[in-house]
Parts: C-alpha cells; structure tokens; sequence
C-alpha cells in the first residue's frame, strides 16, 4: 500500500513539495544541522530516500552514499540525480546493505511510515559502525501551523490528527505513525543514544500553508534560531534527531 502511494507521486513530488518555498526551507534547515556531522569521504546510507534531494546534496560535498527507498519510481527518479548508488528497499529490510557506515540519514517522515521503529534501529546498529551519527527526521506529534491551520477551517479532526496513538491514515492512503521523541529514542536505545533533538519548521509551515517566498525564507533564518528552543521546539512540523551508535 505505501509503496503504491509513492510510486504514484513520485514523479510530481519534487513539484508538490521539494521545490516549494517551505519545502525548500526545511530541507535547508536539515541541513543546516546535520552537514556538520558527516566529512568528505564518509560512507552514508540514505533511508527512504525519495527523489534523491538529500543523496545528491551529501554527494556534493563529497560523501558516498548509497541511497534507498520503498518506492521504485522515488528510486527511478532518485538514480537520473547520478552521484550516488541505489536500491529498493523498505526501512526495515536495510539488514541486507554491504559494507559498514560511517553515518545514515531518514528525512521528512521516512520512519513514520514504518510501523516497527525499534526493527529499523536494530538493522541500523548491525550497519554503522560506533561512533557513527544517525540523523533522523520525522513528522512531530503536534504541530502548531497544522492546529491552527485546520482548526481556523472548522476541520478540527485534521487539526489533531497527530495526537492519536494509533496509525493515521493519510489521504495518500498510507498508514503514518506519529511518534514522541521520548519513543523514538527507547525505540533506538540500548544501540543508539539521543544526542540531541531539534525542531524543523517551527516558523516554516507545512507545505499547503501558502505564504509568499520571500515570507518563508525569513522565517526559515529565524527558525535557525529559534526551533531549538526546549519550549519551542515541540511544537515544530517536525523533529530533527541525532543519535550516535554506542
């Protein structure tokens, strides 16, 4: 079901999310945090890689990356980008990747999709050797734009659709998990430990909240400040992790 999803927006998603303003500012916000943490050489494993935006980015900088995805259209879109290798593969089926990582990366709600958490970890701890950093993305479990967003529009369902325990269905048809940063990290835990955790588009909308671009890129430079707040940072579209293998 969630790669059938996929496979039917990959050739739109750059379009539909990548490329608009807030897209474009909380993957620059990703990695304004995370490009810190990996050096040139370094060998880094994509999961859920999507269109290929995050792979050739590290590639540029002079990482190798092996980038994978569930969906085999994201993956035919992702391996045009060139720079980097490709395989389809679920999160919870990288137990099968060669070769020892110096550090991984799941951006933009790849491990939302996977209902087993703590299943990705575990293969994830066969594969990056100590030391190394996983940085992990994922969609937050309140998010003040969309509560505000839905609620002004009387779709109070939507408006608090991420407070639920149980898997969300999206319109996508895929089924979404909306996990606290405390499960995340017992998810990850005793082979990773929780570094430190920001939030990413505190100020920055969700993408169907349209605000002009020139709005949006200011509010990603103020984000930079203020998203890593304790009592700022929960209320962010999502959550940035960094975990370091024990």
């Amino acid at each position: 079901m969630t790669t059938a999803a996929f496979d039917r927006v990959a050739a739109s998603y750059d379009a539909q999310w990548t490329d608009t303003p807030a897209g474009r500012a909380q993957r620059d916000l990703v990695w304004h945090h995370a490009d810190g943490l990996f050096q040139r050489g370094d060998f880094l494993l994509d999961i859920g890689c999507g269109t290929g935006e995050d792979a050739a980015h590290f590639a540029a900088m002079g990482a190798r990356v092996h980038a994978t995805d569930v969906s085999a259209e994201m993956i035919r879109v992702a391996a045009r980008r060139g720079g980097f290798t490709t395989a389809l593969a679920a999160a919870e089926e990288i137990d099968g990747m060669p070769a020892s990582y110096d550090g991984a990366i799941s951006n933009f709600g790849a491990l939302n999709c996977v209902a087993d958490a703590a299943r990705v970890a575990r293969r994830l701890a066969e594969l990056v050797r100590p030391g190394g950093r996983v940085v992990v993305c994922v969609i937050g479990r309140f998010c003040l734009w969309e509560t505000l967003y839905y609620a002004a529009r009387l779709e109070f369902r939507k408006a608090v659709r991420r407070w639920n325990n149980n898997a969300v269905m999206t319109s996508l048809g895929v089924p979404v998990y909306y996990r606290s940063v405390d499960d995340l990290c017992a998810a990850f835990a005793p082979e990773f430990a929780c570094e430190r955790w920001t939030g990413i588009g505190l100020l920055v909308p969700p993408s169907y909240v349209r605000l002009p671009s020139g709005v949006v890129r200011v509010l990603g430079l103020l984000d930079r400040w203020l998203a890593g707040w304790p009592l700022l940072r929960g209320l962010a579209d999502h959550r940035l992790l960094v975990l370091v293998r024990k």
